[in-house]
């Protein structure tokens, strides 16, 4: 079956139990899965029954689809990811976000937890996506395109919109919460990077690793949907602090930093226009 045929079977399933289309769609991130308990009248969907959907195998992933109202505004929350480094092929990680496009929804946060290479950066920082580097992996975009989506080469010069961003800026100071922001780097995983990695990457100037999003953002921005990022950062990166680097510590920032999370993406779609 051709990858459109499946988006579109997708799509059939979910229509008619979703209604009236979502303003926002949210993807999240590792740990960050409990703010899914916060939408009203909430519907929820399991991935596995969705057609062509995979089920999420890392922790801190769910594996819901949740529709209902946050923040005054309808949205479609996507509790927990796919990712490359689960075995899933490219074209797999970023369906649901074809899916997403195709449903007619336009707006996307998608949020992650992330290693500081900031030296400022401390555990339990939240940082607002500024811009990416994604040289290092397989692009979402690879094969033929589908051309009823977007065009065959993407410009990437305004992935994050600028009006965005200044938006969720406004949204953390009405709340007292410092932001961060900075530059993501996608590293496929699941291996945590070594020193000399961090480093580099340091080097090319980023301040946050992890290993999701950016495949997301590519095609999401190629379907035409705008896009805001936010990064929880959930430890010092390697070598830079000399604590080993664990899986642990990822969820446990992520409920230490619950309410704050929670508070600046409901304020966020609040005032998402």
């Amino acid at each position: 079956m051709e990858e459109i045929a499946k988006i579109e079977e997708a799509v059939a399933y979910l229509k008619p139990r979703i209604g009236e289309t979502p303003e926002i769609a949210i993807i999240l991130g590792s740990g960050l899965g409990t703010l899914a308990e916060e939408v009203e009248n909430a519907v929820r969907i399991p991935y596995a029954h969705i057609p062509h959907f995979a089920v999420s195998s890392a922790p801190g992933h769910e594996g819901n689809l949740v529709i209902g109202t946050l923040g005054g505004k309808k949205v479609c929350v996507l509790q927990g990811r796919f990712h490359y480094y689960e075995g899933h092929d490219i074209s797999r990680v970023v369906f649901p976000v074809r899916v997403l496009r195709l449903l007619g929804i336009r707006n996307l946060l998608v949020t992650n937890a992330a290693g500081g290479v900031n030296r400022h950066y401390n555990a339990g920082d939240l940082m607002l996506i500024k811009d990416h580097i994604s040289f290092f992996s397989e692009n979402p975009l690879r094969g033929p395109n589908i051309d009823a989506l977007g065009p065959r080469f993407n410009d990437m010069t305004a992935a994050y919109p600028e009006d965005l961003r200044q938006m969720a800026k406004a949204a953390a100071a009405r709340i007292g919460l410092a932001l961060q922001e900075g530059i993501y780097v996608y590293a496929k995983g699941p291996s945590f990077e070594t020193p000399a990695e961090i480093r580099m990457v340091g080097l090319l100037g980023a301040d946050a690793v992890g290993m999701s999003t950016v495949p997301e953002v590519i095609t999401a921005h190629h379907d035409g949907m705008r896009v805001l990022g936010i990064s929880c950062i959930s430890n010092k990166a390697a070598g830079i602090s000399d604590q080993p680097l664990s899986q642990e510590e990822v969820m446990e920032t992520g409920a230490r930093v619950r309410d704050r999370f929670v508070g600046l993406l409901k304020e966020i779609v609040k005032n998402w226009r």
